[in-house]
């Protein structure tokens, strides 16, 4: 018991706690800014952050990694709340967290194996981009302080680290660049300029609709897209923490996580999330690595809201801009720019194309999706080649295939055969081919009746065991020689 709770807990105590303090500072804003973008109170933003990371330490599957209210689920939101009112909102939260469950259960976290390197890595360069632009707006009639406290909350990001590492340099740049601020008295924009922060606990609460097929036919749409958007935006980000910490993580189980903490947040006021990439990084870049540090995000997150509130709102949102302007420097693949010209050119549109997509939209699913369905055209385009080397032998001649038979090369394939002039016997070997659907099997079934009408015997030889199951199974004849 004690050995587990190190293993995922305690290993790396001092840094987790610092860590997830200092993600704690930077998901305020965040959630502030999110709630606004979906119509609802700040403190529903807050609530769900805090909910959604408390729980998700307990029951995810990617330790070190941050979840709670995002901009990517926020944008979904608008509709429903217009619609339907508030309520209703929980109650998707609700049933968005039962499908992510039940998705998980059904193991889809699979599924983030057919996502190629290529769409990952344009979609971390893509949501660089958007995190990089998300804090443009805060300059907006800015004066020189702003630009100022910015660059001082870089320099000591990145100059810190050369002196120690003993404190996340993003929490010494927020305290000093907040008592820089209070202190000297400067005309900056604040945390309690973005929305208002209400020191209360988050309460129980059902949602307070009619329990019909009526209302779940209303919501159940949003909760689907809510769902889909969530599970693809914790999976892509689980496999980037994976990478940036040479670790693995239990895919589904994190599917199965975010549902857990997707109806908690919604039975205490809080909107469904998922995981946060920037947050993310930021953790990570912090020393962050167990389930600690993310517990201590929402915990110390709830703290500063009930306890520190009135100090929380003094915090400078240049400081809070600047931390996120080095998670945007640090979440981009800066080699994928090197290396541009040296990949497969398939390769490079598809990233290109996932980065436009997703920072055109700033549809994180769309974005994704997009690139996999390139991806897969782009693989089915080169697979589709199928070819035969012809050897005659007095009264028979042996069609040897090269290349793969499945619906993308069935028509070529039938072409490939001269029923007319061919000797009485035919050979069709397979030794370097396979079989993969059924539109493979009838394009043998075709070209095997064309030999039939025209009074031939064709043998199909060389299957392995895969294709000659599946052959076979249509109730074709295939010989066992070669």
């Amino acid at each position: 018991m004690y050995a587990k709770l190190k293993e995922h807990w305690f290993f790396n105590t001092r840094r987790d706690i610092l860590s997830g303090m200092t993600v704690a500072l930077a998901l305020i804003p965040e959630a502030i800014a999110f709630s606004i973008l979906a119509g609802v109170d700040p403190m529903v933003g807050l609530y769900a952050s805090f909910c959604i990371a408390v729980t998700i330490a307990f029951v995810g599957g990617r330790m070190g990694m941050i979840s709670a209210a995002t901009g990517a689920m926020a944008s979904l939101m608008g509709p429903i709340i217009a619609k339907y009112g508030i309520e209703y909102l929980f109650a998707a939260s609700i049933m968005t967290g039962v499908i992510q469950y039940l998705m998980g259960v059904l193991k889809f976290g699979r599924f983030i194996t057919f996502i190629p390197h290529s769409v990952v890595t344009g979609f971390v360069n893509a949501l660089a981009i958007i995190i990089f632009m998300a804090q443009l707006t805060n300059f907006e009639g800015a004066n020189w302080q702003m630009y100022a406290m910015v660059a001082g909350t870089l320099a000591i990001i990145y100059l810190l680290p050369r002196l120690t590492k003993a404190v996340p340099s993003a929490l010494v740049a927020i305290i000093a660049m907040t008592i820089l601020s209070v202190s000297l008295h400067l005309d900056l924009r604040t945390v309690g300029d973005m929305g208002r922060i209400t020191q209360q606990l988050p309460f129980f609460h059902l949602p307070d609709i009619e329990l019909s097929l009526q209302a779940i036919g209303k919501i159940l749409p949003f909760s689907l897209a809510l769902a889909v958007v969530g599970i693809t935006e914790s999976l892509m980000t689980a496999t980037i923490v994976d990478e940036m910490t040479e670790s693995k993580s239990d895919k589904n189980r994190e599917i199965r996580g975010q549902g857990v903490a997707n109806v908690i947040s919604g039975l205490f006021g809080g909107m469904a999330g998922c995981a946060m990439i920037g947050q993310t990084v930021i953790n990570v870049k912090s020393g962050g690595r167990s389930r600690l540090s993310t517990l201590i995000s929402g915990v110390f997150l709830l703290f500063l809201i009930l306890v520190l509130g009135n100090v929380v709102k003094q915090i400078p949102m240049a400081a809070l801009v600047g931390v996120m302007f080095m998670v945007s420097i640090g979440t981009f693949d800066w080699n994928s720019l090197r290396t541009l010209n040296r990949i497969p050119r398939s390769d490079a549109l598809v990233m290109l194309v996932t980065v436009m997509i997703v920072v055109a939209t700033s549809d994180l699913a769309i974005g994704v999706v997009s690139g996999v369905v390139l991806s897969a055209v782009i693989f089915g385009w080169r697979s589709a080649r199928i070819a035969a080397h012809k050897e005659e032998h007095g009264s028979s001649k042996t069609y040897r295939i090269t290349g793969q038979l499945f619906f993308g090369t069935m028509t070529h394939f039938i072409d490939l055969f001269d029923y007319k002039q061919d000797p009485e016997t035919v050979i069709i070997d397979f030794t370097a081919s396979h079989v993969w659907d059924h539109s493979a099997i009838t394009a043998i079934s075709k070209v095997n009746q064309r030999y039939r009408q025209a009074g031939k015997t064709v043998r199909v030889t060389g299957l392995n065991e895969e294709s000659r199951t599946l052959v076979e199974s249509m109730g074709l004849a295939v010989s066992s020689g070669h």
